[in-house]
């Protein structure tokens, strides 16, 4: 009974993950337009039942004869590729939207086929013939079964439900750069399993070995170069989105916005300075930090402290395009509406007034662990100074200024860096938006 609910478990988890901003999803807000949901539901249901069925049979029959340790391994790497699938995103072809739109005669049916077709050969069939090869029995591969069906109804009933409410309060390609970090995380995990079970239970402490602290270094500056060139491209681009808005603050020498520039900046120079000199055997990591796991721990949180400042500039950008053309209409009347500051508080930023700055944090603490030294330290203390000046003296009061009481209202119910933790009283009607500045 365990085998079964454990595998139930994992495959609704991952299957649900995988469907998000899948075109499964997406058939299924075009065929709920057309029919009620309800048969649109149970035809998703029977093809759901049948695909994975099929998928569970060959993922058991893949068990069987292939040694465990090899399908932990090639599984680790399929969902690091489902992970860079989901994060290229999906969509209908033309074929496919048409002939949703078209569909005629009973719903469970059309919807059946339709689904049935999609599902062939797509990331949640891989991914439910994967999940299936690893637990070889029969209560887990029934599990398996189980729970990735379920898995996709729910994903597709929750596209069909909130699918439109959940548009307007989070980007489609917010969700789908969630998705692909739990698929990355996800694999990384089982990567991390996979190995030992290979190349034997010490595999790790030789990879550890024979890279020594300089490889953790030079891994360290990879990923960190990786993933700021990631965050800042992120960046860029929602603020070409921005146009001429601008917070009304003074940024000369001296000023705190100059302070805050100029610390991220001397923060960077010694948090990548740290790393590229302990991979040259220049400096020497903390021995009580200097630990595989704390490297892994560190590799996990620079990750997903960039996952989250792209997640921010992504609904950042999103926020602005939508401003522009109501500051457009509005331009005739009050000429300084193309460059007044915008605030909305939706999504990620509803109960966080500055989650790309956390993320900032958490990303410059992952890589501090994975080639901790006291330049290392040092750069995170100036991280943090620079994070409050930013936040405290430039951000709050600028929006404020701009805002009054509006952004008042908005701070009084909102976290600076992590949610309030307290009853929210946000008014109905007021959580579609998000803080821009």
């Amino acid at each position: 009974m365990d085998g079964f609910l454990i595998a139930f478990a994992i495959s609704f988890g991952v299957i649900f993950v995988a469907e998000l901003g899948d075109k499964s999803q997406l058939m299924a807000l075009t065929f709920a337009t057309r029919f009620n949901a309800i048969p649109v539901l149970i035809g998703i249901t029977i093809a759901t039942s049948v695909t994975h069925l099929v998928s569970v049979a060959v993922g058991y029959g893949l068990g069987a004869s292939i040694p465990t340790g090899w399908i932990a391994l090639v599984a680790a790497v399929a969902f690091l590729a489902f992970g860079a699938w989901t994060l290229r995103g999906d969509s209908l072809s033309e074929d496919e939207e048409a002939k949703a739109k078209r569909a005629g005669g009973s719903a469970v049916v059309a919807a059946s086929v339709a689904f049935f077709l999609a599902e062939l050969g797509d990331k949640t069939m891989l991914a439910t013939i994967t999940l299936a090869a690893q637990h070889g029995t029969l209560a887990g591969s029934i599990g398996i079964w189980a729970g990735s069906t379920v898995g996709m109804v729910a994903a597709d009933g929750l596209a069909i439900v909130v699918g439109r409410q959940l548009g307007k309060r989070l980007p489609e390609r917010a969700i789908s750069v969630g998705a692909a970090v739990m698929f990355f995380v996800f694999g990384a995990w089982l990567l991390y399993e996979a190995v030992p079970q290979v190349w034997g239970e010490d595999a790790w402490g030789r990879v550890v070995d024979v890279a020594g602290h300089h490889g953790l270094g030079w891994a360290a500056l990879v990923l960190g170069a990786l993933a700021v060139g990631a965050g800042l491209w992120f960046r860029g681009r929602a603020h070409r989105a921005r146009g001429e808005r601008r917070l009304d603050v003074a940024r000369t020498p001296g000023s705190p916005a100059w302070w805050a520039r100029t610390l991220f900046v001397l923060a960077a120079v010694l948090g990548f300075g740290a790393p590229l000199l302990v991979a040259l055997d220049v400096l020497q990591p903390i021995s009580v930090l200097a630990r595989p796991a704390v490297a892994v721990v560190g590799a996990g949180l620079l990750l997903l402290g960039f996952a989250v400042v792209a997640v921010a500039m992504l609904q950042l950008g999103t926020v602005w395009r939508r401003s522009a053309t109501e500051a457009g209409a509005a331009a005739a009347g009050d000429p300084d509406a193309a460059r007044r500051p915008v605030l909305a508080t939706g999504g990620i930023y509803r109960r966080v007034r500055n989650p790309a700055l956390t993320g900032l944090i958490v990303g410059c603490a992952g890589m501090l662990f994975m080639a901790p030294t006291l330049l290392g330290v040092l750069a995170g203390v100036l991280i943090l100074v620079a994070v409050q000046i930013q936040a405290r003296a430039v951000y709050e009061p600028g929006l404020g200024s701009a805002l009054g009481a509006e952004y008042d209202e908005y701070r009084a119910r909102t976290g600076r860096f992590l949610p309030r933790v307290r009853a929210d009283r946000t008014p109905a009607g007021e959580g579609d938006r998000t803080t821009v500045g």
